[in-house]
């Protein structure tokens, strides 16, 4: 496969699009701290007549994230509306209103469950996994008793984050997304509510009708993203361009967060199809 156009500047690309679905995790910020280069841009974009729906798998309602950004010092001049993975789950909850319901996740998601009922596995009627209970020293193995548990039970679960890791300052933890690879790998039903599938896109597309009173030709949409897994899948499945920023989770395998090695990119693209529109080390105007 060619290696796609290598940017230094987005500038160059701006021009050519109406609407940015933006990932936040590894482009936006790390987990910590903003990141300011691309918040610069999205600014700038936006300042230029662009439209830009923040799209990310965080397993919370888009209003929480809005607070998380706010505390990461993401300006809020860098968006126009956030759509979650976490706003999907909530969907789906609701057209299960008067079942019960399993969490497996951090105390911190708690606040999707306000008006749903809980319930411990061997009563529940389903399952929501938001994450690992505790990123910091767990693993996904460490929960394989409970999945059989659920299993055993043939509980449908609803994955509210479809990564498998993500970025936390200058390391990887797991996200919900490894716990529900390895229940469907068990022979469990997930429904992956985040990036790659379609009901995130549906719903960004949505509110970029929201914001901008139309909606632009799927050409003049750009997605960006440090994920091969979920933001390219993502894009192609829903046929608008992306830009791959290297300087995310893939970093390690890609030549590292300052200087990206060609050939190792070529290879990590070569399972993927088609190639992204085009690369950049990091998102900057």
């Amino acid at each position: 496969m060619n290696v796609p156009q290598v940017l230094s500047h987005f500038a160059a690309l701006a021009p050519h699009y109406d609407a940015l679905l933006c990932d936040v995790w590894g482009v936006v910020h790390n987990g910590l701290a903003a990141f300011p280069h691309a918040c610069d841009a999205l600014t700038r974009a936006r300042a230029r007549g662009i439209t830009v729906v923040l799209i990310t798998n965080a397993p919370r309602p888009s209003h929480v994230v809005a607070r998380q950004l706010d505390k990461l010092q993401v300006p809020r001049a860098a968006y126009d509306a956030i759509v979650s993975s976490g706003d999907v789950t909530r969907h789906v909850i609701e057209q299960r209103r008067g079942q019960r319901l399993y969490h497996l996740g951090p105390a911190r998601d708690r606040a999707m469950f306000a008006d749903a009922t809980l319930a411990p596995i061997d009563e529940a009627d389903y399952v929501v996994c938001t994450g690992l209970e505790n990123d910091e020293v767990e693993t996904p193995q460490d929960y394989q008793g409970r999945l059989r548990e659920m299993l055993n039970r043939r509980l449908f679960m609803v994955c509210a984050n479809p990564d498998v890791v993500v970025e936390r300052g200058s390391k990887l933890v797991h996200c919900a997304g490894a716990i529900a690879d390895l229940y469907a790998a068990m022979g469990g039903e997930v429904l992956y509510a985040g990036k790659p599938y379609r009901p995130i896109y549906d719903l960004a597309l949505a509110k970029i009708e929201e914001v901008a009173h139309r909606v632009p030709p799927r050409e003049r949409v750009l997605a960006i993203g440090d994920s091969l897994r979920t933001d390219l899948k993502g894009a192609q499945a829903f046929g608008v361009d992306f830009l791959f920023v290297a300087a995310g989770i893939h970093a390690g395998e890609l030549g590292g967060r300052e200087k990206l090695d060609h050939a190792a990119l070529a290879d990590a693209l070569a399972a993927f199809g088609a190639p992204p529109r085009a690369v950049m080390q990091e998102l900057t105007w």
